[in-house]
């Protein structure tokens, strides 16, 4: 973990942990944790884990760009493109992909099948098939035969999943999602959304290139075509606001590396929205991170201890951030939950959100104050043995959410290895170098991610 302990992340809230198969794989090996007796065992995590495929990996280390939310696509539309000063590496054919390694620079090759061997070895509870993520640039021709090579894919992963569950006579069940992908074109997510709900999944990942404007209906219509008895997990979500519109159209799951990297680099989320703690302002302010709060970090640190830690490059600095940011999170899904059951959830979201971005979607400023579709109802996840967790997803049983973590590097918004993912669940329904290190994020879903220099 990144400088946060699982049992830390017991405490916040978070019932599960998701890991990136594709950095396991690399260390330490799919064998090593098959012999420690799978994931949750190898880090001492008494709670449901998720796996995603390496999907990602094939954005990337491919084209190489950041979190394609944030893409600026305007006037660009090119197969071949590439982030600026990144080198491919991932190559995509319809067998697979071949991927360097960006610790050594080794080939490694991936497919339905290896990915399925690797996450079957892994052990989580819950994992992704093996799906191509394109970006926002890429053409409309090559989102259409990506789909469609995704659906294939899906396909094998969906016969080599079955074959492995029935040859590894005595492990415990493992729930696989599918993935949708298709840009930011209706037509072609519903049309994958169709296509993966018509196989044998446990549940659908909504995944890919997405703008912003349009996250919500994006959700919408790939949630439509989905049995109500699959959770829904939106991959890579993290902005408050993107949050709401997934929830509100049918978003169960979610995951990113905001929370934890953000908060490793100085960014606090709080009620009143988003500051830097490494401003000069606050080096002589002993105040808690934000008023009102009851986190750890809030109730036995200060600002300006938080603000010297982070920027010694100390690790107490990066743990005492993220148990802050991961705990807003946890709130914040809690608050979402309590308003559905409630029957209130319009009015929290719209005084939420107008809290959080009175000031601008990034505000420097410290704070003044400690804020239509189908929603599904839910409930505290209890379980604790190995049957009772995958009863949870396995039988649809309501769970309150998820806490991701990741082991290994990843490619980050500043271009940096990434290490973790984040994951948040408002309710399920039915449902430089390179650092070695995982972090989770939570309300009960979580992750994180990021290089440290």
């Amino acid at each position: 973990m990144k400088a946060v302990l699982p049992e830390t992340m017991k405490d916040l809230g978070a019932q599960c942990l998701l890991s990136n198969a594709f950095h396991l794989y690399e260390r330490p090996g799919e064998q090593v944790l098959d012999e420690a007796g799978g994931l949750a065992k190898f880090m001492n995590w008494n709670g449901p884990t998720f796996t995603d495929s390496g999907g990602f990996q094939v954005l990337s280390l491919g084209a190489g760009f950041k979190k394609t939310l944030a893409m600026d696509v305007t006037g660009m539309k090119s197969d071949d493109v590439i982030a600026e000063g990144k080198e491919r590496l991932a190559f995509v054919d319809e067998d697979g992909v071949t991927f360097k390694s960006p610790l050594n620079g080794s080939l490694h090759r991936f497919s339905a099948e290896i990915s399925m061997g690797i996450q079957h070895k892994i052990g989580a509870d819950i994992m992704f098939a093996f799906d191509e993520l394109t970006t926002l640039m890429n053409t409309r021709g090559y989102q259409e035969r990506s789909v469609e090579r995704t659906y294939r894919w899906a396909q094998r992963c969906v016969a080599e999943h079955k074959r492995l569950t029935e040859e590894r006579v005595g492990k415990p069940y493992q729930a696989l999602y599918g993935v949708v992908q298709g840009a930011n074109y209706e037509d072609l997510r519903r049309h994958a959304a169709e296509q993966i709900a018509s196989l044998d999944f446990d549940g659908v990942g909504i995944g890919g290139a997405i703008e912003k404007r349009i996250i919500g209906d994006t959700c919408a219509w790939i949630c439509d075509a989905m049995p109500e008895s699959r959770p829904r997990h939106v991959l890579g979500i993290a902005a408050v606001d993107d949050i709401f519109a997934c929830v509100e159209n049918g978003g169960d799951t979610f995951d990113c590396v905001a929370p934890a990297r953000c908060g490793r680099n100085g960014a606090i989320f709080t009620r009143g929205g988003r500051y830097n703690i490494k401003r000069a302002q606050f080096k002589h302010d002993f105040g808690p991170l934000e008023e009102g709060c009851d986190c750890y970090t809030c109730t036995h640190y200060s600002r300006a201890y938080v603000d010297h830690a982070l920027r010694a490059r100390e690790f107490n600095g990066f743990t005492l951030a993220t148990i802050h940011n991961e705990h807003f999170f946890v709130k914040l899904l809690d608050d979402i939950r309590a308003s559905i059951d409630g029957g209130y959830f319009d009015e929290f979201r719209d005084e939420t959100l107008a809290r959080f971005y009175a000031n601008g979607s990034r505000d420097d400023a410290l704070p003044d104050v400690p804020p239509k579709r189908t929603l599904g109802h839910t409930s505290t996840f209890q379980g604790t043995d190995e049957q009772t967790r995958r009863r949870l997803f396995m039988h649809g049983e309501p769970a309150l959410a998820v806490s991701f973590s990741d082991l290994s590097p990843d490619v980050s918004d500043s271009g940096e290895s990434d290490n973790h993912t984040t994951c948040f669940m408002p309710y399920m329904s039915d449902s430089g170098e390179t650092d070695n290190h995982n972090a989770y994020l939570t309300f009960y879903l979580s992750d994180s991610g990021e290089t440290d220099k």
